[in-house]
């Protein structure tokens, strides 16, 4: 099944690729990779999902917001590379998570995106990954995620 299928079979409908909020492109392509600036939990009207994990928003929440930044990824990986399939693989992802200090399951919260990319490519959505806490990040979003895929000719 191709992973436009898969997102078909998922009920899942890509997002406009988010547009840069500063001075950076969504991605860049160099020879066979593409880098995805980092994306949030931005929904298709644009509006943000904020707030802190472990304080005002739960671990399910906050997995939600993480399931959410990985669609608009793929929406900018659509956006590069103009057929999902091209996706040869996912190589690594770093994901941010806006946490209390005490807060220790950021794990948990960045498999919403791990998984939805799993479910989506299959064996070619497993990845290298980082998951870490931050004080804060921009506009006081749950999380910020990045992506490096490997492309197929």
């Amino acid at each position: 099944m191709t992973p436009s299928a898969r997102l078909e079979a998922l009920g899942l409908v890509l997002p406009p690729p988010p547009v840069p909020v500063a001075n950076y492109v969504p991605y860049v392509i160099d020879k066979d990779l593409l880098y995805l600036s980092g994306q949030g939990p931005r929904e298709a009207d644009g509006t943000l999902r904020t707030g802190k994990v472990g304080g005002d928003v739960g671990i399910e929440r906050a997995y939600d917001d993480a399931r959410l930044t990985g669609l608009n990824l793929i929406a900018v990986i659509w956006s590069a590379l103009g057929d999902l399939d091209r996706v040869g693989r996912v190589v690594k992802l770093l994901g941010m998570v806006n946490a209390t200090p005490d807060f220790a399951h950021h794990p948990k919260v960045i498999n919403g995106c791990s998984d939805l990319l799993v479910d989506v490519f299959g064996d070619r959505g497993r990845h290298a990954r980082s998951a870490v806490g931050f004080g804060s990040l921009p506009d006081n979003i749950t999380v910020e995620i990045e992506v490096i895929v490997a492309i197929r000719a």
